[in-house]
Parts: C-alpha cells; sequence; structure tokens
C-alpha cells in the first residue's frame, strides 16, 4: 500500500461530492487551513539588468506581433472612447499647467507629451494596455516643484529638466537592480486606495470639487470664471446657463450607461448590433449631447473646451531674451517679440551652479511618485482576474517612463504617467465577461493607444471643430469614467455594506465565513489610510508629501493591520484569488468532513441503540 501523504489529508474537492472525508482536516482551525496566511511573499530579485530583459522577451519579443494585428470592430470603438477619454483630460490639465506655472507649460504642449509618449509607448511598450497621460497627483508635485524654484528664483523649466535627469537616473538605477518588485507588496488595501483616490478626482472633478472651481455644479456659482467673459451681456442669464450644463453632463452620463446596457439586453435584431451600440456607447453619447445644445439650444452659452488657437510653445515673449510674458507684462505691446525656444537651456541657473545636484532632492520625491503612480496602476490592470496573457514588465516600462520625462523635461512638456482610471476603461472595454461581470477574455492589442493618442496629436491640425465641445458634456464622460470603476472595486462594495442589511449582503467569500464586524473594521482602517491620503493630495502645502503617505499604506497593510485581524481574514479580503481558492477548498473540505463525522457517529449511535433495544427484547 503506497504511504499515506500528510498533505493529502487536508485538500478538498468542491466539485466532487464524492470525496473521502480527512478527519484530520475537520480538526483544523481557519487559521490552519493555509500556511502563512495573509501574508504577502515576492520572489527573488532581478538584478543587474536581468529583470528589464526578461520583461521585454516575455512582452515585446512574444507578443508584438499579434498585438498590432490584431484590428476589428472594437478597436475602433475602444479607440474612439479612448480619444475622447485621453482629450478631455489633457486639455483641462494643459490650462491648469498653464495657470500654475505662467504660461511656461499649457494646452500645446500637454497635447504634444500625451501624443508622442502614447504612440512611442504603444510601439515600444510593454503593458500597451496602460494609458499614458497627466495624472492630479502629478500636478500637484508641478505645483510643489514650481513654488521650490520660485524660492530658489530660479528659471521653472531649468529646474525642471535637473529634476528629470536625476528623475531618468533613478528609474534606470530602479529597473537595473528590480526595485519595482516591492511593488508586488502592494495588495488589494494599497491598490484599491490609490484606484478609488483616482476615482474621487475624476467624479469630484465632473460634479464640482471643492478644492477648485471644476465641475457640472460650479456652473451656478455667479463669480464662475465661465460667467466672467459675458458679464456685459445683458441677455445672459447664468442659471440659464447652469441648468442647460446640468442637463447636458449628466444626460451624457446616463445616455452612456444607457446604450452599454443594450449589450445584454434583448432589444436589437442580434448580438453583433447590441455589441456595436455598447462599443459605440461614449461616442453617440457625446454626438447627441453636443448636437442637443447646438440645435436646440442656440441661444444659451455654455462654456467650451479651452483649446488653443495655433500650435507653437504656450509662452509668448515680450522681448527677445523672452524674460517677460506677453500680453500681461508688455500691455502696450501690440505684438509678442516670439515664443520660447522648444529645448530648454541647462545653463539658465542664474549664477546658482549647485542646482544640477540640489535637483537630485526633489527628484527622490518625483521618482517615489511616478514609480507608485506608474506601479500601483500596472498592478491594478495585470490583477489575476484580469485573466491578461501577455506578461508585466515593470522593470523594463519604469525605465521608458523614465526616458519619456527626461525627453519632456529637455522639451518644457509635463512629466506623464500611466492613468489609472482610463487604464481600467480601457482594459474593462477590451474585455468580453460572463453574465456575472468577470472577465473571460481580453483582446490585448496596441492598436488602441496607438490610434487614439495619434488622434490627439491630430487634434492639433483641426483645433477649430473640437472648440464646438461643450466643457459639460465632457465633464459628463468623466463621470461615467469614475463611476464604471467602482463595481469592481471590492473597496468600494465593502463599504455599501453599511448601508444593507446583513441578511442580504452579497455572496462573497469573507462575507460566507467571517463575521460582519470583521469585515466592517477592515473597511474602516481602509477608509481611514484613504481619508489621509485624500487630505494630504489636496492640501497644496503638503501636497509634495503625498506620494511618501501612498507608500505608506503597504507597510501599513504588512505589519499594522495584523495586529487585528488574523491571518486567514486577511486572506480572504485581501489576498490572491489562488490562494483564497485553496482555503475555500480546505474549507470545505474540513466541513464535509465534519458533517461526514457527525452522520457516523450518529449512525453509531442508532446502532447502539438497536443493539440495546434487541437486549430488552431478548431479556
Amino acid at each position: 500500500m503506497a504511504p499515506r501523504n500528510q498533505d493529502d489529508d487536508i485538500k478538498g474537492n468542491d466539485h466532487d461530492d464524492t470525496v473521502k472525508p480527512n478527519f484530520r482536516a475537520s480538526q483544523l482551525t481557519n487559521a490552519e487551513l493555509v500556511p502563512d496566511a495573509g501574508k504577502v511573499h515576492i520572489e527573488p530579485a532581478e538584478s543587474w539588468g536581468t529583470g528589464i530583459i526578461n520583461d521585454f522577451k516575455r512582452t515585446v519579443g512574444t507578443h508584438w506581433v499579434k498585438e498590432v494585428t490584431n484590428f476589428n470592430q472594437k478597436t475602433i470603438a475602444v479607440t474612439l472612447l479612448m480619444f475622447i477619454s485621453v482629450i478631455a483630460p489633457t486639455f483641462t490639465f494643459g490650462a491648469v499647467y498653464g495657470k500654475e506655472s505662467g504660461n511656461r507649460i499649457g494646452a500645446v504642449e500637454t497635447i504634444l507629451a500625451t501624443s508622442w509618449v502614447g504612440i512611442a509607448y504603444s510601439i515600444i511598450g510593454g503593458m500597451p494596455l496602460c494609458i499614458i497621460g497627466s495624472t492630479g497627483p502629478v500636478l500637484a508635485f508641478t505645483k510643489a516643484l514650481i513654488r521650490i524654484s520660485e524660492s530658489l528664483d530660479v528659471p521653472y523649466l531649468t529646474f525642471n529638466a535637473w529634476v528629470s535627469s536625476w528623475l531618468l537616473f533613478y528609474c534606470l538605477l530602479s529597473g537595473f537592480f528590480d526595485v519595482t518588485r516591492v511593488i508586488r507588496l502592494a495588495t488589494r488595501f494599497t491598490d484599491e486606495i490609490f484606484a478609488l483616490l483616482i476615482v474621487s478626482i475624476f467624479v469630484l472633478d465632473a460634479v464640482g470639487d471643492p478644492f477648485s472651481q471644476v465641475g457640472i455644479l460650479r456652473y451656478f456659482d455667479p463669480n464662475h470664471k465661465s460667467h466672467s467673459d459675458y458679464q456685459d451681456d445683458p441677455n445672459y442669464n447664468y442659471l440659464e446657463t447652469a441648468l442647460l450644463s446640468t442637463i447636458l453632463g449628466f444626460g451624457t452620463t446616463t445616455l452612456i450607461f444607457f446604450f452599454r446596457s443594450f449589450k445584454t439586453s434583448s432589444f436589437f435584431c442580434n448580438q453583433g448590433v447590441r455589441t456595436s451600440v455598447h462599443d459605440f456607447s461614449v461616442s453617440m453619447s457625446v454626438v447627441i449631447a453636443t448636437v442637443v445644445k447646438e440645435f436646440l439650444f442656440p441661444d444659451v452659452e455654455t462654456e467650451q473646451l479651452n483649446v488653443p488657437d495655433q500650435f507653437e510653445p504656450t509662452y509668448q515673449c515680450c522681448t527677445s531674451d523672452c524674460l517677460t510674458f506677453f500680453p500681461d507684462d508688455c500691455p502696450d505691446q501690440t505684438a509678442a517679440a516670439g515664443a520660447r525656444p522648444w529645448f530648454v537651456d541647462f545653463s539658465d541657473l542664474n549664477g546658482k551652479g549647485y542646482i544640477p545636484i540640489m535637483a537630485a532632492l526633489p527628484a527622490l520625491g518625483a521618482f517615489l511618485l511616478c514609480f507608485l503612480d506608474n506601479g500601483i496602476t500596472w498592478h491594478l490592470v495585470n490583477h489575476k482576474s484580469h485573466n491578461l496573457q501577455h506578461g508585466e514588465a515593470y522593470n523594463y516600462d519604469l525605465c521608458l517612463s523614465g526616458i519619456f520625462n527626461f525627453v519632456n523635461g529637455c522639451l518644457g512638456l509635463p512629466w506623464l504617467v500611466a492613468t489609472t482610471v482610463p487604464c481600467l476603461i480601457h482594459l474593462n472595454s477590451l474585455a468580453e465577461k460572463d453574465k456575472d461581470g468577470k472577465i473571460i477574455y481580453v483582446q490585448e492589442t496596441r492598436l488602441t493607444m496607438f490610434l487614439s493618442h495619434l488622434m490627439v496629436g491630430l487634434s492639433l491640425l483641426v483645433l477649430q471643430v473640437l472648440q464646438l465641445l461643450p466643457m459639460p458634456v465632457l465633464y459628463g464622460v468623466f463621470l461615467f469614467m469614475g463611476l464604471s470603476a467602482l463595481p469592481a472595486m471590492q473597496f468600494w462594495n465593502r463599504f455599501l455594506l453599511f448601508l444593507q442589511q446583513p441578511s442580504r449582503y452579497p455572496d462573497t467569500v469573507f462575507t460566507r465565513y467571517m463575521d460582519k464586524s470583521r469585515i466592517h473594521m477592515h473597511t474602516l482602517w481602509q477608509i481611514l489610510f484613504f481619508g489621509l491620503v485624500f487630505f494630504v493630495q489636496n492640501m497644496s502645502a503638503i501636497s509634495i508629501i503625498f506620494p511618501f503617505m501612498t507608500l505608506l499604506c503597504i507597510p501599513a497593510r504588512l505589519s499594522f493591520l495584523p495586529r487585528f485581524l488574523e491571518g486567514w481574514e486577511l486572506l480572504l479580503l485581501d489576498g490572491d484569488d489562488l490562494e483564497i481558492k485553496e482555503w475555500e477548498d480546505k474549507k470545505r473540505a474540513a466541513m464535509h468532513s465534519i458533517r461526514f463525522t457527525d452522520v457516523e457517529e450518529s449512525k453509531h449511535g442508532q446502532e447502539e441503540d438497536s443493539l440495546k433495544s434487541d437486549e430488552v427484547i431478548d431479556a
């Protein structure tokens, strides 16, 4: 007889009702079912550049041809969706950059950076499902850099170029020694705090941000900047504009969700039509809302997308030395002397020779921000539940990010990183899902990112057409992007449990086996850390430490939460899907063994009672 493996005693099979009972499994506690449950492990480092090489071979070297030849209808639909999703925040961020940087970086620079980096990354990047663009955290850090350069009395673009040089060095060093594997220590706890932070930026910017003057509901403020252009018009009524903007904004969001719902409905003649309506839902909604504004309400003014008049650097100079901005600094001058040069002068240090070395310190914060902004987004996109087959490339793509941002720094363009919400929108738009919303297949392609960012660059040739887009309609797209990302977040779904009847909780692995008070404890800790990161990110005086606050979520999950929750509880709430399945299989095997034991004891008891009865009868 073959020797019995001790590990076989705790294995279970929930697909086989005839599984033999394992009496040792029935004696195991929840904490003993999976050794080291809730602990996070990472693989050994691929140092000395081997990680970069392996990343390239695993992704670009293996799947590139397939990813550039899988063109179909979905490619067109998702390209249009991503163009709209990218172009609106690109112009918006460009306007904010112009305001914060004194027009040294503006809409033209942001469009150019987004276009060329997106095209380049779609061709040579390792994870082309990840959309590159401007983000709120990077903007907040840029504001801090502007204040530092002003306090040092050094031109911002020169200071930023030196910081970009150090940023490149840190990225290459990190990729060379496989520092990116630290991101694998981030669990769902950290990932979803960061993802919800980005979602909150999209939702607040769409509805009405309490920290700025953007959002649909902000139009009800009579002092909103969009009303100032018409303050001398006696026929202008800001309440009419605010009401129409509200209808257009929320109407666009509603239309998008309405059209997307057709995919699983019984309407239309076949599934192909329903899929087409779903795929082109954003494009159709934007066109419909714009047509409604232009033809039904032509006399009601709304804020339009703010685009530049021509393609040239935003900073126009009063004099040839380009030290002052036209026309603000020279109102009596009729024309600008020219635009700033595209290439930044690294030697323009205003006599402060220590700046190239001193820039290494803020560059460390910039690296940490890019490292986390990219890494956590990559981690979210490559989650095992998404069933991606073409591999990860953390080290290789981090090096590319450093190179791209160094070039941007040399040209006076903004830094770009992976944008969380557009990445998730891109992923979900290319995915096929079952009736329960689980991803079964993703069309992993480079074409959608390439074409959408090419369209962003070509938009510089049709700026007058883009000016027809009402900003409230684009806010509606923002709101859709934020809201559509929420259902996939366990953090959000656990928050909703506070508002639900416990007996009607959704059937998940943690609601099946954990006490509800323990689930709520984990959610409350996550809300606390989210609140801290959100507060720091929105307080301009301390926003520069935002990357460090996000980083602290990783050790908080690894060392702090285990003081309050058991390892098996953290596994069910925060663990890898395969480990959760392993734990649940063993739990079911244990429960089956207990039931089998109870039945056997019952049968044994009945037999004893029967024997006693027979003895009484015989007596």
